[in-house]
């Protein structure tokens, strides 16, 4: 019954939220929905189009509920941040919601290219804001078996395992808005 209460929730807000960001619908790539900031009401996290022939990355937006007002509101915009396409199969960007109320924003390249590669954010809420609490990244050479790489992190932390085996670096507190990958890639020693 509270997944059904989420769905018509979110089927009434999805317009208003939409119109708050400035995009029509017909933009979303990605959504998914939780309770990020852990208040008993579902949020809702979008990846959009720029919406032009730009050939700018798209958007992530997350809207936070406003149970006493019953719509959505834009907690954060990230326009422009997120690398993927629906042109191509194997480069859609993916948002998943967690069960302990964080969500993963992936990018991918499963088509293109002899190198193939997939990186995960998980996207925690913390502190009245949105951080990036883990980080996850997998590749591998379609030529060369052994050109692969994989490291998973805790960027809370700054403990991970890099190829199966235990990796550290310093544990970081950093905003979404903030992020950069090579944060994670210098402790993964991936080459940017």
């Amino acid at each position: 019954m509270k997944s059904l209460s989420a769905a018509l929730v979110l089927s009434i807000a999805l317009p208003l939220a939409a119109g708050a960001a400035d995009f029509p619908a017909g933009r979303v790539m990605a959504m998914a929905s939780g309770d990020w900031n852990k208040d008993g009401v579902a949020d809702l996290a979008l990846v959009a189009t720029p919406g032009d022939d730009s050939g700018e990355d798209n958007g992530l937006y997350v809207y936070l509920a406003k149970p006493e007002e019953n719509r959505l509101t834009l907690a954060l915009a990230l326009p422009y941040t997120v690398w993927g396409n629906l042109n191509l199969h194997g480069q859609e960007p993916e948002l998943a919601a967690l069960a302990n109320g964080s969500f993963t924003l992936t990018t991918k390249n499963d088509a293109v290219g002899r190198d193939r590669w997939r990186q995960s954010l998980t996207v925690a809420y913390r502190n009245f804001d949105f951080i990036v609490a883990g980080y996850t990244f997998s590749s591998y050479d379609t030529l060369d078996p052994d050109g692969g790489s994989e490291c998973d992190l805790n960027v809370l932390t700054g403990k991970g395992k890099l190829r199966g085996q235990p990796i550290a670096g310093k544990a970081q507190f950093v905003l979404l808005k903030d992020w950069r990958d090579d944060i994670a890639r210098s402790i993964c020693g991936l080459d940017n």
